[in-house]
């Protein structure tokens, strides 16, 4: 059962809603999904909940209020906005995610094009571009076959993942599924899967790939991973305006 919802948390939740239903966006921007294919979830800070798309809803029709609020089982909370609706068809490999890796603070599903067809083929993307030692720190690795419906799907993406440096993994014969520190995180890590999965696919067309030393990929992915970009403390110093001598 789902404990009181305090103010706070109510709160939590509103950001947590109008950050999923804008990244939604983001998947149809980036040519990540059609029609109503794919989903992001993100979890709700400081409390056992999490937001995810409605199933079957076109993403022009999306927006915070229409996204679900779920407890860490998968089942939709009553009484809240969005809850008359079905949630999205993973809802139940996103809540297995949630619960079994509390690191991960958003989920998302894609079929995009050249991901899927990894996965179908069942084949892990080789890391052979600093990118991808960026980014997932190694090869993008295949997940087992499983049925939508139940937490299965769920159950492989923690099996592959956990331990684990890479943020996506290619559920065999279905696509691929990213894992981040908030929902935002996991759809970069979606849009960045794709950009390689078609780079490495296009560069295999024209001869062999020219594997990535390890040690060099560890180098890559330690300075992108904490070097790279600006960090919140950091601010630009302007210089402070002197009296004249």
């Amino acid at each position: 059962m789902t404990a009181a919802i305090t103010s706070e948390v109510e709160h939590a939740i509103e950001r947590t809603r109008n950050e999923v239903a804008a990244l939604h966006a983001q998947l149809v921007t980036n040519g990540l999904v059609v029609w109503t294919g794919g989903n992001v979830s993100g979890r709700v800070p400081g409390a056992e909940l999490f937001v995810i798309k409605p199933s079957g809803v076109d993403y022009d029709d999306l927006a915070p209020d229409t996204m679900i609020l779920c407890d860490l089982d998968g089942a939709v909370v009553p009484g809240t906005p969005g809850s008359d609706r079905a949630p999205s068809s993973d809802t139940a490999a996103h809540a297995f995610v949630y619960r079994n890796m509390p690191e991960v603070g958003g989920v998302v599903h894609t079929h995009s094009t050249y991901a899927t067809a990894w996965a179908a083929r069942g084949e892990s993307i080789p890391c052979v571009i600093t990118a991808m030692a960026d980014e997932f720190g190694g090869d993008i690795p295949v997940g087992p076959f499983a049925i939508i419906g139940d937490d299965s799907i769920g159950r492989g993406i923690v099996a592959t993942l956990r331990g684990h440096r890479s943020r996506a993994v290619l559920m065999q014969n279905h696509g691929p599924f990213t894992i981040g520190r908030d929902a935002r995180d996991a759809v970069k890590a979606a849009v960045m899967l794709e950009d390689v999965a078609r780079t490495v696919h296009i560069a295999r067309q024209g001869g062999p790939l020219i594997p990535i030393p390890q040690d060099a990929i560890d180098s890559l992915f330690a300075r992108y991973q904490g070097v790279y970009g600006q960090t919140p403390e950091a601010v630009v110093e302007h210089p402070t305006d002197k009296e004249s001598d």
